[in-house]
């Protein structure tokens, strides 16, 4: 993309980073020196175009290409004239139609597409909807009425606690200014030891917090209410009696032959071979008694031992060895 600049001085945003571009209703920018000197009297001819501009109809470029700045102001004003909404069409489709025919109105405008015929089709449109046209102004500079009266008094409201909250800062600060000179003349003129002329101090200052108006409780978007209250904390529901906890033991149902015990494990030499915890390990709890009789658990639980299906098993086995040897 090309950098930012006026077509006219040739400055250049890289070059002044605080150029202002400016834009009309014919689309190409100027930076705002360029239209302080072209248009002093208040009107003047656009450089590239020719287009007859009005000095106060420039704005501010938002966008870096002026292309999409001209058809913003292009969609506006048609906008204005064509402001009919869909239910003032008979099905979908006609208001689907009727959007089509202002993003071609749009499209021609913006690009110099058959510009004589649609400027006639727009003065035609104004003609048959006169009465439309002026119903849908009215209607829409009540609401925007109505809207700028909610902002200005959402303003006012903003003002009006802005104003309060510096009301009492200035307040909080005078009270301060004032305690401190209080403590500093009782220092300078009281006979009492310093440390107990700062505790009364301190012990008067909490006092008088205590004792400060308490403000506006505020409630969360959820209802809750927070601030100081008459109750500040909620009544604990009472709970009926219940019968005290006891531990009962897990027993795991191993599927294997027995589990040695950890007394086992240390004396029939199970832990030669494992890792030996240094001093800071088993500071931490860690002991390679656990770990290893752990490892055992894992190990024996899955062999899934059962003596009385074996021996079913094999004596199911020799009755078809019999079986067979008795055919043959």
């Amino acid at each position: 993309m090309e950098e930012q600049g006026c077509p006219r001085c040739k400055t250049t945003k890289y070059r002044n980073p605080s150029l202002k571009l400016l834009v009309n209703v014919c689309g190409h920018s100027l930076c705002e020196n360029c239209v302080e000197l072209l248009f002093i009297k208040g009107s003047g001819a656009c450089p590239d175009c020719g287009t007859a501009l009005r000095r106060n109809n420039f704005r501010l470029q938002l966008f870096e290409d002026a292309s999409v700045e001209k058809e913003v102001d292009i969609r506006k004003r048609i906008l204005r004239d064509y402001n009919k909404k869909e239910e003032d069409f008979d099905s979908l489709n006609d208001y689907n139609d009727y959007l089509e025919m202002i993003e071609t109105i749009v499209f021609n405008l913006t690009n110099g597409v058959d510009l004589e015929s649609t400027k006639k089709q727009i003065e035609q449109y104004k003609r048959d909807n006169k009465e439309q046209i002026q119903r849908s102004r009215l209607k829409m500079s009540r609401d925007e009425e109505h809207l700028d009266m909610l902002i200005e008094h959402e303003k006012q409201k903003a003002d009006m606690r802005k104003h309060l909250d510096l009301e009492e800062e200035l307040r909080e600060k005078n009270i301060k200014q004032k305690n401190k000179q209080a403590l500093i003349d009782e220092l300078m003129f009281s006979d009492m030891p310093a440390s107990d002329i700062v505790a009364i101090h301190k012990h008067d200052l909490y006092k008088d917090s205590e004792t400060s108006l308490p403000k506006a409780a505020t409630k969360f978007s959820t209802g809750i209410k927070w601030g100081i209250q008459e109750q500040p904390f909620l009544p604990i529901p009472e709970q009926k009696e219940a019968e005290p906890y006891s531990y009962s033991p897990v027993i795991l149902e191993m599927c294997g032959p027995d589990l040695p015990s950890k007394e086992d494990v240390k004396t029939n030499g199970y832990l030669a071979h494992t890792y030996k915890p240094t001093k800071q390990e088993k500071g931490g709890g860690y002991d390679s008694l656990y770990a290893c009789h752990r490892a055992l658990q894992d190990a024996l639980a899955g062999l899934f031992y059962f003596p009385e299906v074996t021996q079913t098993a094999s004596s199911l086995d020799s009755s078809a060895n019999q079986g067979s040897g008795s055919q043959s």
